[in-house]
């Protein structure tokens, strides 16, 4: 899949613990499959499990009757401050957000609610709740990644790509940007790296960082 169109900036933008305030799909583990959870994340910290082998196991451990109360807790979950300044920015700017993450679609588009038409795209994790447990539909997969964000945001046209991240898995999505806005563990892994970043709070300090470098205002 390519974006048909080309676009002289594009903001790409994780979900969990990015856009909401705290991690929502770690926590939702934590709150749906809690002794799996324990079991899982040791391993997958150590190197043992893959990301990708650990987040499927994970996924596929939760009931699908359980799915209408994951919805439900997402919401529960705060958007962090400044978001919607960011989007009036963006869409003054004629420049698109697009979400990329390794969490459910449907915890994304539930938690953003009207705000999900002022976005571009969201690129996530698809679930099939047929059957007893849910399943994992296709994904952009990596070979250590569920969601492989670095290949997604390679099928847009772009001349300037800004990633705005705060974890592990935004890793390569970093690597794959022009400018990177990180925070709490993706702000450790690029000082250790020695690559260059924007620290940042909430979305007030990206919106006043991009206005210094493209201008404009809301």
């Amino acid at each position: 899949m390519t974006s048909a169109n080309h676009y002289k900036r594009a903001v790409f933008c994780d979900f969990d613990g990015t856009i909401t305030a705290k991690e929502s799909f770690v926590s939702m583990f934590n709150v749906f499959t809690p002794d799996l959870f324990r079991q899982v994340a040791p391993e997958m910290l150590s190197g043992r499990m893959t990301l990708k082998e650990a987040v499927r196991r994970l996924i596929e451990s939760l009931p699908s009757e359980k799915y209408g109360e994951i919805l439900d807790y997402v919401l529960t979950i705060d958007i962090r401050p400044g978001f919607t300044d960011l989007l009036d920015y963006l869409e003054a700017m004629d420049v698109p957000l697009i979400i990329i993450s390794g969490g459910f679609r449907g915890m994304i588009e539930t938690r953003l609610g009207p705000l999900l038409k002022r976005v571009h795209a969201v690129h996530a994790v698809d679930v099939d709740t047929s059957g007893p447990f849910l399943r994992v539909l296709k994904t952009v997969e990596g070979d250590t990644e569920l969601m492989a964000k670095a290949k997604v945001i390679k099928t847009y046209d772009y001349e300037e790509a800004i990633a705005i991240g705060d974890g592990s898995t935004d890793h390569n999505m970093a690597a794959a940007a022009t400018l990177v806005f990180a925070r709490d563990g993706l702000m450790k892994y690029l000082q250790l790296k020695g690559v260059p970043f924007v620290p940042w709070s909430d979305f007030h300090d990206v919106c006043r960082v991009l206005m210094e470098r493209w201008g404009g205002r809301p």
